[in-house]
């Protein structure tokens, strides 16, 4: 497949405006990025690439006095799974009791010693357990109930959120993502993990939920930045049962005040909080 490698200068460039360019590229088609000394580059399929969403985004980017310009042009040809065998990633170890690791880079860590390991082959999707948002979701889920729950995850990247719910003994997870590449490797990420029986994969968004097949669930998880969560969370809320768990993460202490209140006003009361650097993550509970 063709891909858009597209330079973003970013000016002043620090890590907070590299990590949130990244996630709001991602929406507008971009699988994978690498972190320059101005900026990012970012990979995209042609087929996929929105550009007027991301001009859209960058036109709203919310850093006061930072300038971002970009310039497109055609990648050439690689072999991205080659790659990701290449470099892949070094073992995450998430509150003494979960290991991510990718399956062949271990650094000499012993992944028996640890009581939940998840391999997740990325292919350069999002969802290693390396960034700080889905580190706090795998840290939430050792604090709730997860055994015998019927998960869903909104949009799952690799599917490892998903994965570590099963792995915590849910009884099953729905995961879906709006990018078509994103769902077929949540699937391989499944079975790799030996959880496919109790993982069903969808290809869309937050509509899918409208589906009278689709639900209900005792925990939603979703690690989506601040506007997609404000738009899709009044459907979220409506799929779950009474007293069920949401988690919610990908986006910045500063939104957590706009985004508790629209909870509240959906029924959704907040259990926990966590901060890790600028990112943070939220507990809610469905009010019975």
């Amino acid at each position: 497949m063709k891909y858009f490698e597209v330079s973003f200068t970013i000016e002043p460039c620090s890590q907070d405006a590299q990590d949130l360019l990244s996630a709001l590229a991602g929406e507008a088609g971009f699988e994978t990025f690498e972190e320059t000394a101005d900026g990012l580059t970012g990979y995209v399929q042609q087929s996929l690439f929105d550009q007027p969403a991301l001009d859209a985004a960058l036109e709203g980017f919310p850093f006061d006095h930072t300038r971002i310009t970009y310039n497109v042009r055609e990648a050439e040809d690689r072999d991205w799974n080659e790659q990701w065998e290449q470099e892949g990633f070094e073992p995450i170890v998430v509150a003494e009791q979960i290991v991510i690791h990718d399956g062949r880079h271990t650094g000499g860590t012993d992944l028996a010693h640890y009581p939940i390991a998840i391999e997740i082959d990325a292919r350069l999707a999002f969802g290693t357990g390396s960034h700080e948002t889905t580190r706090m979701i795998c840290a939430t889920l050792l604090d709730i109930p997860v055994a015998g729950k019927r998960v869903l995850d909104c949009g799952c990247g690799t599917g490892i959120l998903g994965i570590c719910a099963l792995k915590l003994s849910a009884d099953s997870c729905t995961a879906y993502d709006i990018d078509e590449w994103s769902v077929d490797n949540c699937r391989h990420n499944a079975v790799i993990n030996h959880v496919d029986e109790r993982m069903t994969e969808l290809h869309g968004d937050a509509t899918l939920l409208d589906r009278t097949d689709i639900g209900p669930f005792d925990l939603v998880m979703a690690n989506i930045n601040r506007n997609i969560l404000l738009q899709d969370m009044e459907q979220f809320a409506r799929v779950m049962v009474p007293d069920a768990r949401l988690v919610l993460s990908g986006f910045y202490q500063q939104d957590c005040h706009q985004l508790c209140e629209h909870a509240q006003r959906l029924g959704l009361e907040l259990q926990q909080q966590r901060h890790d650097g600028e990112w943070a993550c939220l507990l809610f509970r469905k009010k019975l």
